[in-house]
Formats: structure tokens, sequence, C-alpha cells
């Protein structure tokens, strides 16, 4: 493996303003399955609420597929006049009690998994990082119209206390991403990493599904103790969620998959199982074309 750490270059000067802190890193990558854009919505509620400059640059042109996931390009008359190249940055944020965290955001590395995982376990070391934390989205065959459920994962037991209430999924084989990769690594290192997936009903998970957005951020600052407004997002999720039920409302086929859902989800018990949730979610991961082959 080449040296991780000729992956990145650090802003020294604002990694000096985290002497003293034990920042929690957060980690909200694009490329991966996020039913409801959960972890793209929160990404950006992060952003928007929080100081936020640059301290970490990786040399993502090192990891990025680009004829996978090519990059965005506008042609204007005679020229092309610009383009969107993928980024893969750590932020250093300032939350509402003005305590330093972190945020890893941009595109999901199509390359050099090891080495960028290594590259973050060193950063994590090197700043003192005390917790690495992750949401996102699960699509599965559950309504809105019932209490939406979440699944917990971590690296360590103690970081599953408080969430006793989570479904738990035994024996699961999906296609991998970095995000659980990367907690996977750090838990060889004994740094802890925890997240969680909020189910997001199938048929909403191709839009952004707010209800579900704003679960996401209230277990992010549970489990992480950062304090960030979240006011907004609120009010939109209820704006977000009146549109939903009147759409269904005129979409007969909408409805009766709606109403399929409830009578299964209320046939037996509160909630589907562990098992019937992994199954779900392991269908609908079948069901994605798999764009990493394609030119």
């Amino acid at each position: 493996m080449m040296d991780p750490q000729g992956l990145y270059t650090v802003d020294e000067e604002l990694r000096a303003t985290l002497a003293g802190h034990r920042p929690v890193l957060v980690h909200l990558l694009d490329g991966y399955i996020d039913g409801g854009r959960v972890g793209t919505v929160i990404d950006a509620h992060l952003m928007e609420t929080c100081e936020h400059e640059v301290l970490v640059e990786f040399d993502h042109d090192q990891l990025h597929d680009y004829r996978a996931r090519r990059p965005t390009m506008v042609f204007h008359n005679d020229r092309w006049e610009s383009v969107s190249m993928p980024k893969l940055r750590i932020h250093r944020l300032i939350d509402a009690s003005g305590q330093p965290f972190l945020l890893l955001r941009g595109s999901e590395p199509a390359a050099q998994w090891e080495r960028t995982a290594a590259a973050i376990t060193h950063l994590c070391t090197d700043l003192g990082v005390r917790l690495a934390a992750t949401v996102a989205g699960a699509p599965m065959g559950v309504p809105h119209t019932r209490p939406m459920t979440v699944t917990a994962h971590a690296n360590q037991p103690d970081l599953l206390a408080d969430d006793e209430r989570s479904e738990r999924w035994v024996n699961v084989e999906v296609p991998g991403s970095f995000s659980g990769f990367l907690q996977y690594t750090l838990g060889g290192h004994h740094i802890p990493a925890a997240g969680h997936f909020v189910h997001v009903p199938h048929y909403l998970a191709q839009t952004a599904y707010l209800e579900a957005a704003e679960l996401g951020l209230r277990r992010l600052l549970r489990s992480t103790g950062l304090a960030v407004p979240s006011a907004a997002l609120i009010e939109a999720a209820e704006e977000n969620r009146r549109q939903i039920d009147e759409e269904l409302a005129n979409s007969p086929e909408a409805r009766d998959i709606v109403t399929a859902l409830e009578e299964q989800y209320d046939a037996d018990r509160q909630v589907p199982s562990g098992d019937e949730l992994a199954a779900e979610f392991q269908r609908f991961l079948a069901e994605q074309p798999d764009t990493d082959d394609q030119p």
C-alpha cells in the first residue's frame, strides 16, 4: 500500500484550532444507497446551520471512477463553460454550543478503499477523534403512516446501550459501502464508530423524505452530543409530509400500496422483525443497477 498520508493535505492553521478538543467525526458520503436521501439532507443541513471551513482535502483524482460517475459539465454556445468535479473533504464545523466537530463529505471513493480508510484512521488518531458517526436511509417495506424504525450499528457494544429499541439484523450480506468499511476499519484500531439506518418506505426511497432525515439528525445528535439547530428541518419535514399525503391521496395505486403495507405492519406486531427488514433491504439493493462497470 502506498503511504496513506500522501493522499491528503491538511490546513495546518485550522488544525491548530482543534488543540485541546476531542472532536466527533461525522461521515456522510454520496454514492451508496441512501433511502429518502437521509444522509444528503442531513449533510446539507449541517453545512447550512454550522460555521464551516475545509480542514482536509483528499486527492480525489486518485479515488474517483469518472466513467462510472461522470462529472457534470456545462456547454454554453461554443465552449465548455464549467465543470463540477467530485470532492472528498473533511470540514471543521462549529456547533451551536461552540464545540468543533468534523464532517467528512463528498463522493464515496471508487478505488483505494484500504488506503483511504488508513488515511482517515491516521487523521482520527492525530486529531484525537473520540467518535465517528454516520446516518443513512435504508429502503424498507414499511408504510409512512406508522412510526419509523431505526437500526443502530457500532464497532463497540457499549455504543448501542441507548438504542435498546433499535431493530437488529442478523447475518445480512449486502454490497459494501465505504462508510461501513470505515467503521469496520476504525474498530480494528479501537476508535469508536457508530451509525443509524433510518427505515424509509421503499416508495419514497428515491425522493427526499424529510421526516426520516429529521429522525436521523435526532439520532445523530443524541449519539454524538452535538448541538445543531433543527427547527427549520422540522418545519420542512411537516410540509414534506403534507405534500406526500396529498400526492398519495390522488393516486389510487399508491393508496393500495400503502394500505397493503399498513395491513402487513399491523398483522402480528407493531413493527416488522429485524430479519424481515433485512430481507427487504437486500431485495431493494438487488434491484438497483450496478453502475460500477458501466462506461
